[in-house]
């Protein structure tokens, strides 16, 4: 978990009502949501992944069977943070973009920072070089309620003016690209709004609950 303090309804990753399963929580201290969504250059340079790692460890430790985490842009260290247990790790949303890019032309990605969101991160998350313009990115407003409340680390949201800035995303993300059939929530507090995706656009909507991977080490149906 990062070091949060906005509101996580149901859906949200970091709600441990969103998982079928019990949840343990391990918040990493000071790791901030401006330290985490960043680029690769920049996430490298704030000096979290021994945070992070000691995390996994002692996850495992108190019996986890797998490991997440609730930020996509952790997928940089999804190398390091399994190579930390031995104990199934799935970092992002993200890492579920090659299976689906083998089923699909094109599939986008819904993030709550554009900006910081690059082609370090796609590769982390296994995407192949020639296949990085096949996946199409699209940020949620940077002024807007969602991000400011999340990246700000405010305590207080308005989780109606939030839904309708990750909403307007989605759509603005159908303008741009209209053959898209599936979208990536590379944001794990995106999952509340999800049903209203698929309501205004008819996408298939993944998210990190979503994973294969995970799914499995849960012992979920697929």
């Amino acid at each position: 978990m990062l070091d949060t303090r906005f509101p996580r309804p149901p859906g949200d990753a970091g709600n441990p009502a969103s998982w079928p399963v019990p949840t343990l929580l391990k918040v990493v201290p000071h790791a901030w949501p401006r330290r985490i969504v960043q680029s690769a250059a920049g996430l490298r340079a704030a000096g979290v992944l021994g945070g992070f790692a000691d995390a996994v460890r002692q996850l495992e430790a108190a019996g986890a069977c797998a490991v997440t985490t609730s930020c996509g842009f952790l997928v940089l260290m999804q190398q390091d943070l399994q190579a930390a247990c031995s104990v199934p790790v799935v970092s992002s949303s993200l890492l579920q973009l090659p299976a689906l890019l083998q089923e699909e032309d094109r599939v986008g990605v819904l993030t709550i920072s554009a900006q910081g969101l690059g082609e370090d991160h796609l590769l982390a998350a296994g995407v192949a070089r020639e296949r990085l313009g096949d996946v199409v990115v699209h940020g949620v407003n940077p002024l807007g309620e969602f991000a400011r409340a999340i990246l700000g680390n405010h305590p207080r949201m308005d989780l109606e003016r939030a839904a309708a800035d990750v909403l307007a995303a989605a759509v603005a993300l159908r303008a741009r690209a209209p053959d898209l059939r599936t979208v990536v929530l590379e944001c794990t507090n995106m999952p509340p709004y999800a049903e209203r995706i698929r309501e205004a656009t008819g996408w298939r909507v993944a998210s990190l609950a979503d994973s294969p991977a995970l799914r499995a080490a849960l012992g979920l149906a697929a």
